[in-house]
């Protein structure tokens, strides 16, 4: 009897101990429920964080594709020719930016639309004359002024590919590249397929310009640039691309050094007489030398400027100084007839403006 009861404890308290055990099991297994959640919800957020050090996370520029699909641009897209490209960028009030030839010959291909949500650009039978950087950024709006976000801009290199027309087409057939010594010159030969390999030739004497990637360089999107040039760079160039087809030339380009650096007009002036009399004819000229491309207008203010007519005459021209220096020579020649003394004497002052500022001179005629 006694064994009996002996063994009856024992049980009870094998199960006592073995449901304690169990108890603190049980909790565990469910948070180990409640935590796998969690898991999950790190993971996605670690692989958003990867998408946003791509860069891809912050383009607001996608293309469309068939059937509703959408691509998020990068730096670069390779795209064949005549098939629509259409482009969209998110935001209610979108600009854009695209190759500036489509606006100067006014294209009627291109279409820009603003809807709800996005910006929207359709191009129709793009070709290689298209290939160029594509972009677009929100624009900000405070009142009636807007102004275009920086942050926010995205952008994309597209090369509308083209085994015919390896060479993006240029207008002008013989294109003229200034180089000045305070900046790089470039040879804009681009192509429409980043896998093009370039040269550079020149044409007398023919020769195959070696390219070292420090002095001279090839970007497909900007062409060959010339880091530091100098006067024995001049002369007549062409360039010549490769796929697996035919050898292509492109436009040829005529370099010429330039002897004067960028910069506001320099001028002179110079009277026809030192002095004049009552009834005499005499003129001014004032002359600007500067760069070749620069265009430059001219000023005046004289005495009997209110009073009476005067002759004025505008006129440039390339010049070559010393050896190997192009130069423009821009005047401007005030012609004034049957000089008056009362109203015809005092300070001719001319005022010269280019695109990087303006020089006013004086000179008095008694």
């Amino acid at each position: 009897m006694k064994l009996l009861v002996l063994l009856t404890l024992g049980g009870l308290l094998l199960a006592l101990q073995t449901g304690v055990c169990q108890q603190p099991k049980r909790k565990e297994d469910l948070s180990e429920n409640r935590i796998r959640p969690g898991r999950k919800r790190t993971k996605v957020r670690h692989t958003k964080l990867k998408e946003k050090e791509s860069g891809k996370a912050g383009s607001i520029l996608t293309q469309v594709l068939d059937k509703g699909r959408f691509l998020r641009l990068g730096e670069t897209l390779s795209q064949s020719p005549g098939k629509t490209l259409e482009l969209r960028c998110k935001g209610s009030k979108i600009g854009w930016a695209y190759p500036s030839y489509l606006d100067t010959f006014n294209d009627t291909r291109l279409t820009i639309k603003q809807q709800e949500k996005f910006g929207q650009l359709i191009l129709t039978a793009p070709s290689a004359a298209d290939t160029g950087e594509y972009s677009c950024w929100p624009i900000l709006c405070d009142g009636d002024e807007c102004n275009k976000d920086p942050d926010r801009t995205s952008s994309s290199y597209i090369y509308f590919t083209d085994k015919d027309e390896l060479f993006v087409p240029s207008p002008i057939h013989f294109e003229i590249v200034y180089m000045r010594p305070d900046q790089p010159a470039m040879v804009p030969c681009r192509v429409s397929s980043p896998n093009a390999e370039v040269s550079l030739h020149r044409e007398v004497p023919p020769e195959e310009i070696q390219v070292d990637g420090t002095q001279i360089s090839y970007n497909p999107t900007k062409g060959f640039v010339l880091r530091s040039p100098s006067p024995e760079d001049q002369g007549a160039f062409y360039c010549k691309a490769a796929t697996r087809s035919t050898p292509q030339i492109s436009t040829k380009y005529m370099l010429l050094y330039v002897e004067v650096p960028s910069g506001p007009p320099y001028v002179t002036l110079e009277a026809s007489a030192d002095s004049v009399s009552a009834g005499d004819n005499f003129n001014i000229t004032c002359t600007v030398l500067g760069e070749p491309e620069v265009d430059v207008g001219f000023n005046w203010k004289f005495p009997g400027q209110d009073m009476r007519p005067v002759f004025i005459h505008n006129e440039w021209r390339l010049i070559n100084r010393e050896v190997s220096y192009t130069t423009r020579i821009s005047q401007s020649v005030i012609t004034v007839e049957d000089v008056e003394t009362t109203i015809d004497l005092g300070r001719y002052i001319c005022t010269a403006k280019n695109k990087h500022g303006e020089t006013s001179v004086s000179i008095s005629m008694n």
